[in-house]
């Protein structure tokens, strides 16, 4: 049975949501995709030292979705065994006046992990044109326009342009970024809800704010579809998982972290002969104590 799912939800050419299922339909079970999911995350502990030590590069994962769709969980499930010293999680709320005050993509500057470690965008950039999109209004906080009237195709293609210089230039300069969509039914978000306001140790999950924007879900599926089409691109490319399942959307994801990461070509530092005979001197000098 093949078990590696890594290219096979990498958007390649025209995207539609409406054509693209929120459900794995294989024939992996849910045990054996625990199972994998473990053996999975042992790699991707030994990558990520790998990258940490090789310090040339760095990873940008960006997680994209609705509310409930398992942005949190898929980040505790896949990245709870690597070393915290070389990871960072960002997780993006709505702007604050001081980040207001800056060009969009500025705060999101400020959170780029540095050469060998891995970023987590939760939430990201894209919020800009998805959120945004929505909900117009918003932009105006930027006090750059005056009016939703501003907002026009031309606006919306710009802002595409921007997010894909940003990450053009972040590839040509070590960043190395993946973007995934978990791809979460209407059906499956309104159990997860339910499930959030029914079980007490999920009460704290619970946002009032997530039924209004729940109402506007197939405006936010449109918004999602044309930002994927028009940012993903070989240097910055999207995966969309099915997410209806949780745990094959962390053992898609894991798979596709661990294969960008083979692809970067990390190495180990490379000692001079200099540094060997230093070592050899340390080593004769610590034994003879």
């Amino acid at each position: 049975m093949d078990t590696n799912f890594s290219d096979d939800f990498l958007v390649k050419g025209k995207f539609s949501i409406a054509k693209t299922s929120t459900e794995y339909k294989g024939r992996l079970t849910k045990e054996e995709g625990e199972e994998l999911l473990i053996y999975e995350k042992e790699k991707l502990h030994e990558l990520q030292e790998k990258l940490y030590a090789d310090g040339s590069q760095s990873l940008l994962v960006v997680l994209q979705a609705m509310d409930a769709a398992g942005k949190d969980s898929l980040i505790e499930h896949v990245f709870g065994g690597v070393n915290p010293q070389g990871c960072s999680v960002t997780s993006f709320k709505a702007p604050s006046t001081k980040e207001y005050s800056h060009d969009f993509l500025w705060r999101h500057y400020l959170a780029l992990p540095q050469k060998g470690m891995i970023g987590i965008f939760n939430r990201s950039h894209y919020e800009s044109v998805l959120v945004c999109k929505v909900h117009p209004e918003y932009n105006l906080s930027e006090k750059t326009w005056t009016s939703v009237k501003d907002f026009n195709n031309t606006f919306w293609e710009n802002r595409y342009e921007s997010i894909r210089n940003f990450e053009k230039h972040l590839s040509q300069n070590g960043t190395t970024i993946i973007k995934i969509f978990l791809n979460v039914s209407k059906k499956e978000q309104k159990q997860r809800l339910l499930d959030r306001i029914n079980e007490q140790e999920k009460n704290w999950k619970f946002s009032i704010g997530d039924l209004p924007e729940r109402e506007l879900f197939d405006q936010y599926m449109k918004a999602y579809e044309a930002a994927i089409n028009e940012t993903s691109k070989e240097y910055a490319p999207w995966y969309v998982l099915p997410a209806d399942d949780k745990w094959f959307a962390r053992v898609a994801a894991v798979q596709i972290i661990i294969d960008t990461l083979e692809k970067m070509n990390l190495k180990y530092p490379q000692l001079s002969s200099q540094d060997k005979l230093d070592l050899q001197k340390a080593k004769e000098q610590l034994e003879n104590e």
